[in-house]
């Protein structure tokens, strides 16, 4: 049987692949690649065995099941001394890795994760918009913008063995309790009214395709629709370009822009100093949107 690294390749840029994981594309025997841009694919080898694995974010036809990769990955560590699931970002953050590193667990596989450089951070960054700033921020949210649903059995379940080991009275509180648990976990576990009254920077992933529903929800939740946003799309390539706008006006700016996946949301006061930041060497050719 043989390891399982799950390996961050960071947010594109093959500068920003850590040495560790570099190492382990020149080492591997087999490579499960998610949707990547073509320069951190540089780095893998000439004729090295890469499975594309990938979910672009589009629509495209490019997904692969969740349930498809955990079987190539038993597979493929039954075969191979050194298999590499290479993830966009870090493998923890939105990625997935830690379902994947629960599944190699529950079945014996040995495995390693990498991290790698999350393009929560890294993005907003590369863009000139820093996510904390003494003046503007002091607290930091990353949220899924593409959230998993939670069938209503699924939930029952979950809460089974609470319910079992409840008095009357208890579970009469515990119902009420349930009832706020699911309608904020229904979709992944993001509550929308914590993350709107807390404040601070909000940064969503995954977000491009429910972007309307999501503003819907913070608008609805008491943010004010003049809270500046910025959507970051395509960081670290050619195409990078960044649409600056309010709560208020952000969907239909997105509209006019046709934005696509990927895209990094920044959501806070942050956002204004893209217009000071973003003058750097390293972003005076970022296109800007307003």
């Amino acid at each position: 049987m043989g390891k399982v690294y799950l390996v961050g390749a960071g947010p594109g840029d093959p500068e920003l692949l850590s040495l560790k994981a570099y190492k382990l594309l020149q080492e591997a025997d087999v490579i499960l690649a998610d949707y990547l841009i073509l320069g951190v694919r540089k780095m893998i080898p000439p004729g090295k065995r890469v499975i594309e694995v990938g979910k672009s974010g589009k629509d495209d036809g490019k997904k692969t099941s969740q349930h498809e990769i955990n079987r190539l990955m038993a597979e493929l560590a039954r075969k191979y001394d050194k298999v590499v699931r290479l993830k966009g970002g870090d493998p923890f953050i939105f990625g997935r890795g830690g379902e994947e590193a629960e599944f190699l667990s529950r079945n014996g596989i040995d495995f390693e994760v990498v991290p790698g450089i999350s393009t929560a951070t890294a993005v907003p960054a590369y863009f000139g918009i820093p996510l904390t700033h003494r003046e503007y921020s002091s607290s930091l949210t990353i949220i899924t913008g593409h959230e998993k649903h939670i069938s209503d059995h699924e939930m029952q379940t979950k809460m089974a063995p609470t319910r079992q080991a409840q008095t009357q009275t208890q579970a009469q509180t515990q119902t009420k309790t349930q009832t706020k648990a699911k309608t904020d976990a229904s979709g992944g576990g993001v509550n929308w009214s914590a993350v709107a009254a807390l404040g601070g920077t909000i940064v969503m992933l995954m977000g491009v395709k429910m972007m309307e529903r999501n503003v819907k929800r913070l608008l609805d939740e008491g943010m004010p629709a003049e809270t500046p946003v910025a959507i970051l799309e395509k960081g670290f390539t050619e195409e990078a370009r960044a649409i600056i706008g309010t709560l208020g006006d952000i969907v239909e700016k997105a509209r006019e822009a046709h934005v696509e996946p990927p895209a990094v949301i920044v959501i806070g006061d942050v956002v204004k100093l893209r217009d000071i930041l973003g003058h750097s060497s390293q972003n005076c050719s970022l296109k800007s949107s307003h």
